[in-house]
């Protein structure tokens, strides 16, 4: 099969596209071709070597993909079935989806609810199941449309873009934070009421003005304090991401002083039960025209020079990868 291979070479990854092939089959094994991929910042650190994301080499990337299954150890799946895989260490320490075929567990998969193609599985990807897991972590706080604004950080990726959408389709108001001002009108798009400037959350002291009843925050340290001293009494904010830096300088005033809830967001080791509740929330919720403004495609062979653009904040919403038929 072709896939993109990365190796390591004098501490420096080295990302090419290549024939290689799988390995044999286990017990509960199931064999995918895949048709669509996604490329997320994960992958992006990966490709480029800038993060500790692979631990052995060869590796071929990618968290996530969609396909029909060609063979199967697994009775759950059988051949021609469509599947998704989100999470599970896929592309980090297996084989993951940047490749014409991937060899997994069938534990890991998730099968396509009807409705949904399989291109539209990975316009949502792993960004879109991580933005939905916040939006119910959210409304399982108690955060309902009528009570207040929810601010998203990092709007313009991935995660934020579909959170966006998401709880603007459910009914929210919603205020998005970006660092960059080409973004504006594609965010309003998406239902943003209110755009503000990554620079507003560059300080923070350890109360602030009450103006937000939850948050999506994909960016930590500065930024996510800065939200924990802004959310009103009972509000949560969940937080599923790192983009800003893996450090949190705050102080235990935002939660015994007015009861904010912070809550973590976990997409790899999600539950088979709750991945499926979370795919038909995806599939029920999001409109139409999500699909049509939220995606840039790529073939496999522009997926390294891509990553960069990754790093260098560059990318706008989705980026999908063509794979297969």
């Amino acid at each position: 099969m072709k896939a993109l291979v990365l190796e390591q070479q004098d501490k420096a990854t080295l990302a090419e596209v290549k024939e290689i092939a799988l390995p044999d089959m286990a017990a509960g094994d199931v064999r995918v071709d895949i048709s669509w991929s996604g490329l997320n910042y994960k992958d992006a650190l990966a490709i480029t070597g800038k993060g500790k994301i692979i631990r052995q080499f060869p590796m071929v990337p990618g968290i996530d993909f969609a396909g029909h299954v060609s063979r199967s150890n697994d009775p759950r799946f059988s051949v021609g079935q469509s599947v998704i895989l989100t999470g599970w260490g896929v592309g980090e320490t297996h084989w993951g989806g940047l490749a014409e075929q991937a060899c997994v567990k069938g534990d890991w998969l998730v099968a396509l609810p009807e409705g949904l193609a399989a291109r539209n599985a990975m316009i949502i990807g792993t960004a879109g199941f991580t933005a939905m897991l916040c939006v119910m972590a959210l409304e399982e706080a108690g955060v309902t449309p009528e009570s207040g604004t929810v601010v998203v950080t990092g709007a313009s990726g991935g995660v934020g873009s579909t959170a966006v959408a998401l709880l603007h389709t459910l009914g929210y108001t919603v205020a998005a934070v970006t660092g960059r001002g080409s973004t504006h009108d594609y965010l309003r798009k998406l239902g943003a009421g209110e755009i503000l400037s990554r620079d507003d959350f560059a300080e923070t002291r350890p109360l602030e003005k009450q103006l937000w009843a939850g948050a999506v925050d994909t960016v930590g340290d500065k930024v996510l304090a800065k939200l924990l001293a802004q959310t009103n009494y009972g509000g949560c904010v969940a937080a599923c991401g790192l983009a800003g830096g893996f450090y949190l300088p705050t102080t235990v005033m935002p939660f015994i002083l007015r009861n904010v809830r912070l809550q973590g967001v976990d997409s790899v080791s999600v539950p088979a039960e709750r991945r499926a509740a979370v795919w038909e929330r995806l599939l029920n919720t999001l409109p139409d025209d999500f699909y049509q403004q939220a995606a840039t495609e790529i073939t496999l062979e522009q997926a390294p020079a891509v990553a960069a653009d990754f790093l260098n904040n560059k990318i706008q919403g989705r980026t999908l990868v063509k794979i297969g038929g």
